[in-house]
């Protein structure tokens, strides 16, 4: 049976789409060709895995199976409240969760349908949502799709679906053409891999330029280390672009929108727009921070998240303004519509027991 409340872009797009995509794999395989010729492109071997992904300290690792997908999950979050349980979840194709190779596992409604079994098979029957990129947009569909479940929703750096695909900013390095390269087999796990995974430093520059967080550089190579690695990531591109939203009324969860004011992947205007499918929201940017405020800002974003996890309602009121002064009177209209309060990607899951909010789940890409 159809469901009315998910379309498919017009066939025009698709089109439009899969001809790039051979444009665009056309020139890498010639660049690739001719670059093999002159250079040697030996691979490090990844080794072990760095401290932090073994570091029980960090939290107890469980393996949950649903059906025929498994589920690697964080059960200890440290900076959230004794009276949350927290489960930041590898998203299917990440890490040590299941990594199926066929995109057709990577549908939305299929997935959004295991989430919801994910859900159930906990034993609750609401949850929040903390994501950030594809870990928040794949939010945003549960949000629409099972909305009854959502106790709460936090987006970090990713706007609405309807918003995502058509305001991706040339400077993003998963930019439109990496979109369109990605419908093509094969070659975008190849270019993903090409010089000893040079893309990983170009992803995450806040890691590169800090001596200090080196070890959770390596963490993100050893992750990527196999072409198996990148196609499940590689498969959300390849299955999440075709799919817009029907929207019916405003969203009745209540949403916290975060960003950094110095984003180059996502343009803020379009976190903006996205608090127009939103009834209750509030609305943060992060000074000094790109498109991880989380890692960049992980103490005021923490702050952030507790504040709206326990009902704070102060956090409407504090939103800082970005450097971008063309965007200030849209930022504040934007947050004038805030509504606030009282009650509550990649992510956290909830119940009530006993007036205590007793549970929680972490979700992330």
């Amino acid at each position: 049976m159809e469901n009315l409340d998910i379309v498919k872009i017009p066939i025009l797009e698709v089109i439009t789409l899969k001809l790039y995509s051979l444009f665009w794999g056309s020139l890498f395989l010639i660049k690739h060709l001719v670059k093999n010729l002159w250079i040697s492109n030996s691979k490090e071997n990844s080794g072990n895995p760095p401290d932090c992904l073994i570091d029980n300290s960090l939290g107890h690792h469980s393996y949950i199976k649903l059906k025929i997908v498994g589920f690697l999950g964080i059960i200890k979050f440290q900076y959230l409240p004794k009276h949350f349980r927290v489960i930041a979840m590898d998203m299917k194709g990440f890490g040590d969760s299941d990594k199926p190779q066929s995109k057709s596992s990577y549908g939305v409604q299929k997935l959004a349908k295991e989430f919801n079994d994910l859900i159930t098979l906990l034993g609750y029957r609401r949850c929040i949502i903390i994501g950030h990129d594809i870990g928040a947009l794949f939010g945003w569909f549960i949000v629409h799709l099972y909305p009854d479940i959502v106790e709460k929703f936090v987006a970090i750096s990713a706007p609405h679906p309807n918003l995502y695909w058509s305001t991706l900013p040339s400077t993003s390095e998963f930019n439109l053409r990496w979109v369109q390269f990605c419908q093509l087999p094969e070659l975008p796990e190849l270019k993903a891999l090409d010089g000893n995974l040079t893309i990983l430093n170009k992803v995450y520059p806040h890691l590169v330029n800090n001596s200090r967080c080196q070890e959770y550089l390596e963490a993100y190579k050893y992750a990527f280390a196999r072409k198996e690695d990148w196609t499940g990531a590689i498969n959300y591109f390849r299955t999440f672009p075709y799919w817009r939203l029907n929207i019916y009324e405003s969203y009745q969860v209540s949403t916290l929108l975060i960003a950094g004011n110095k984003d180059k992947s996502v343009l803020i205007e379009s976190i903006i727009q996205s608090t127009d499918f939103i009834e209750k929201f509030s609305l943060k940017v992060i000074n000094n921070a790109s498109h991880f405020p989380h890692q960049e800002q992980p103490e005021e974003v923490n702050k952030i998240l507790l504040n709206f996890l326990t009902g704070n309602q102060n956090i409407v009121a504090d939103v800082q303004k970005p450097s971008n002064q063309g965007l200030v009177n849209r930022m504040f209209g934007a947050v004038s519509n805030t509504v606030k309060y009282g009650n509550n990607v990649f992510d956290i899951v909830h119940k009530k027991t006993n007036g205590l909010t007793a549970r929680a789940l972490g979700y992330d890409s």
